[in-house]
């Protein structure tokens, strides 16, 4: 991983929900599905597929292949709606309900950034289809979240050219991860703990 190599849309995902589960995936292959993750990929299955359509003045481009090489970024919009005057509107689909963590907006702030370096038209929102309550949550493509795609994005490079693991998260994020009983949050961050303890015990021996 270099400087220029292009990190993925899922990465960025991966990344802000945790920086782990982003090393174990995307540095060390490691995968496997839960009931969230298997949800997740039939939600997808429906946008997965290439095609085109048009609703009244709105043209739609599914599984649309996009990247940016200025930000170095590359990946895939679940759907991307044109509207009358020509604008991009991303939409990505996801199964559960909006959580606190910013990682699907991150990811969405991303495609429009891609849409925009390759169109030459800005993307000021998209949005985000929750499948539990089928219902759209707009979101504004702020240069705050812009700034954090470009911040993300050069942290995963740096992890990536390091090779080193970042440390477990160990808190409410686990509870849903399917990479758990991989990543072993909870014996880590004891021995973590323990190894902190022994530090005190012999720098107080004084």
């Amino acid at each position: 991983m270099s400087e220029t190599d292009p990190v993925s849309l899922s990465a960025l995902n991966h990344w802000a929900y945790c920086p782990r589960r982003c090393g174990l995936i995307h540095m060390e292959g490691e995968f496997t599905n839960n009931i969230h993750t298997a949800r997740g990929n039939a939600e997808h299955e429906k946008v997965d597929g290439i095609h085109h359509e048009t609703q009244g003045d709105h043209r739609i481009e599914t599984a649309l292949p996009v990247w940016s090489d200025r930000v170095g970024l590359i990946g895939k919009c679940d759907v991307v709606e044109f509207l009358a005057d020509g604008t991009p509107y991303p939409v990505e689909y996801k199964h559960g309900p909006k959580r606190k963590w910013l990682n699907d907006d991150l990811q969405l702030a991303a495609q429009a950034m891609c849409l925009e370096d390759m169109l030459g038209r800005p993307v000021p929102k998209g949005a985000i289809f929750h499948a539990t309550s089928h219902r759209r949550r707009e979101v504004a493509i702020t240069p705050d979240l812009r700034q954090l795609v470009i911040e993300t994005a050069g942290a995963i490079r740096a992890m990536l050219a390091s090779g080193k693991l970042p440390p477990p998260v160990n808190d409410a994020r686990c509870k849903e991860c399917s990479l758990k009983e991989i990543c072993q949050p909870v014996a880590l961050a004891e021995r973590a703990r323990l190894k902190r303890l022994r530090g005190e015990l012999f720098n107080g021996s004084d």
